[in-house]
């Protein structure tokens, strides 16, 4: 018989899913948050044996991989929603208390701390991840699981959107898809220049200073941006591209570790 779970990383801006089947990943989704009222109709719905149509895949249903209440492990960032999803009976809440890594500390995220555990056990230590969100996280532990610390600053649309809602002159805009030429010579171009190359800057002193201490490291890239950051880099600093692990999955596999 096949040993299935569901894991929840409730993140700033999404709800991230994924269904594991006898230790494999079988499928990652998104969906929105839910409200409040929407959420428990949907866990009394899914008590009484009615698969929610509203977060699962289609094509898992279908195919019935979903059984009526399967173990739900949740991760989260935003404690509203985490207290809705908490009510569904099988569910267990995942906190930094059950990683296995050293020195973390109490405002540590869970999804950075998931991350790096994720990429751990699965490319080896050390590890730097660069979550490329809402936020763009650096966050690092070495080969003892022990966190090596990291830093935070806006991600890219983050900065495209205040620089669109906190002036008055400066337009909204969204991300390019190829690298932008730096020295720009209207407003648009301006601020894709100056947003994207200065990240990309970051990045490479981040990378350049955790090479340093730790030469023989492994770097992942994950988050809604990573893929563009990724391409930036691969014209910019192909160097660099080539060494970046893009795994999207990497909090979910963090998840499994600690499951087993």
């Amino acid at each position: 018989m096949e040993m299935l779970y569901v894991a929840l990383m409730i993140g700033n801006s999404r709800l991230h899913w994924a269904l594991f089947v006898d230790d494999t990943l079988a499928e990652a989704w998104d969906t929105n948050h839910l409200s409040a009222v929407l959420v428990e109709q949907l866990l009394q719905d899914w008590a009484s044996g009615i698969i929610p149509i509203s977060i699962f895949p289609t094509r898992l249903i279908e195919q019935q991989l979903i059984t009526n209440q399967p173990p739900l492990y949740i991760a989260s960032v935003v404690p509203a929603q985490t207290k809705l999803w908490q009510n569904y009976p099988a569910a267990q809440v995942i906190t930094l208390a059950d990683l296995p890594l050293q020195g973390v500390y109490p405002s540590l995220g869970i999804d950075r701390a998931l991350a790096v555990l994720g990429a751990g056990e699965t490319y080896g230590y050390p590890v730097l991840v660069i979550d490329a969100g809402t936020a763009l996280t650096f966050t690092g532990a070495n080969a003892q699981r022990q966190l090596m610390g990291g830093a935070i600053t806006p991600g890219l649309g983050l900065q495209l959107k205040s620089l669109a809602e906190k002036t008055a002159a400066l337009p909204a805009i969204q991300l390019p898809i190829e690298l932008p030429i730096r020295w720009a010579m209207e407003t648009p171009r301006a601020i894709e220049s100056g947003v994207i190359y200065t990240v990309l800057a970051g990045i490479r002193d981040f990378i350049a200073d955790w090479q340093h201490q730790f030469p023989n490291t492994q770097i992942a890239l994950i988050g809604g941006d990573s893929s563009l950051l990724l391409k930036y880099l691969q014209v910019q600093v192909p160097e660099i591209a080539v060494q970046l692990i893009a795994d999207p999955h990497l909090i979910f596999r963090g998840i499994h570790s600690v499951r087993n």
